[in-house]
């Protein structure tokens, strides 16, 4: 009596989280089309997946159509895999959040070096100059900046984040890719080998995060999306221009599907990639609201946000702090430059 009882509670369950995930669907259908969003989308909540879905095109000229498991490039959303390497690190004792550059890379050039500590890289708090405010007489395309040529990453460090101090260390938020390129080099310090290695076997690897890596322009897979921005006087799409994507390094060179970062999301959540202390570090909010490698924001409920954003390539990952409720959009063009009020209107849909 008790197992019958039992298995049609079961039943029950089911049919009702297949209802809600039905219903979801058709919402999440409709604002795509309303929007025009194209990429993927997946849904997760108590452990149950409620939507995997795509929309829009992979490739426009050939009419290939993104799928649930189409790779897209992630953009800044690579930060939070440096900021999981590096507190790994601190976890090993081969690296301390307080220790500065230079005690890392004693090699390193800028007035930074026995200023900023390894904390002040993760939480932009830094004090230097942006690195894409920095000029470069070899720059291919002014609008493109450092991204616009091959560099190798030690030139990266050398060229654009070695900048002049602008503000005291830890007393100003300033969103600065070079602060996680010189967190790339003190990792592939410590490690003896390519940042990329170190991904593959700290992550990647373990977690069998197949369909996801670095991105590098001459090596790019078919199965990457192309990305698309909208051309201000004609309102139409048009496939980006061609960027070396590597040079965004470990501030943001990776691609991914929607699956692989809810794989990389569930584990980090369950502690299994760092320690619940760090998983506490990473998500307390400090100037700007920002953690480690993700803001940190709401009230009622507590949402980490990461998002990506180069050019055409749009994409967030959203995870409540507070119920096992996770979203992540990846899109390829930036009809929706912003994806936040998608996701936070997915959240809406599930009160």
């Amino acid at each position: 009596m008790k197992r019958l009882f039992f298995i049609t509670l079961c039943i029950i369950y089911t049919q009702v989280v297949y209802a809600q995930g039905q219903e979801l669907g058709q919402v999440i259908t409709r604002y795509a089309k309303e929007h025009k969003f194209s990429g993927s989308v997946i849904v997760q909540k108590k452990g149950r997946i409620l939507n995997f879905s795509a929309y829009g095109m992979a490739n426009i000229p050939y009419g290939i159509p993104n799928r649930p498991e189409t790779k897209y490039q992630i953009a800044s959303i690579t930060k939070l895999f440096t900021t999981v390497l590096v507190l790994q690190l601190q976890e090993q004792g081969k690296l301390s959040l307080a220790g500065k550059i230079r005690d890392y890379l004693p090699d390193y050039s800028g007035e930074a070096g026995e200023k900023v500590s390894i904390r002040q890289l993760l939480n932009h708090t830094s004090g230097m100059a942006n690195m894409e405010s920095i000029p470069d007489p070899e720059f291919k395309f002014d609008w493109l900046g450092a991204y616009g040529k091959p560099y190798t990453s030690n030139q990266l460090l050398e060229k654009f984040c070695t900048g002049k101090m602008l503000h005291e260390p830890g007393s100003f938020f300033d969103y600065n890719n070079g602060d996680y390129i010189i967190l790339g080099k003190i990792i592939e310090r410590i490690w003896g080998k390519p940042y990329e290695s170190v991904l593959n076997d700290n992550i990647l690897r373990p977690l069998r995060m197949q369909k996801s890596g670095m991105c590098i322009q001459a090596k790019l897979a078919p199965v990457i999306a192309d990305t698309y921005s909208v051309n201000a006087v004609t309102n139409e799409l048009e496939k980006d221009e061609p960027a070396y994507i590597q040079n965004w390094y470990a501030a943001g060179a990776m691609y991914s599907t929607t699956s692989d970062l809810l794989i990389f999301i569930n584990q980090l959540f369950s502690n299994r990639l760092i320690s619940r202390s760090s998983l506490m570090m990473l998500t307390t909010p400090g100037l700007d609201d920002y953690g480690y490698g993700a803001w940190i924001r709401g009230k009622n409920q507590r949402f980490l946000e990461r998002y990506g954003h180069i050019r055409g390539t749009n994409t967030i990952i959203l995870r409540s702090l507070d119920s096992d409720l996770t979203i992540i959009i990846l899109g390829n063009t930036d009809r929706i430059n912003n994806l936040g009020p998608f996701a936070y209107y997915i959240v809406d849909q599930l009160k």
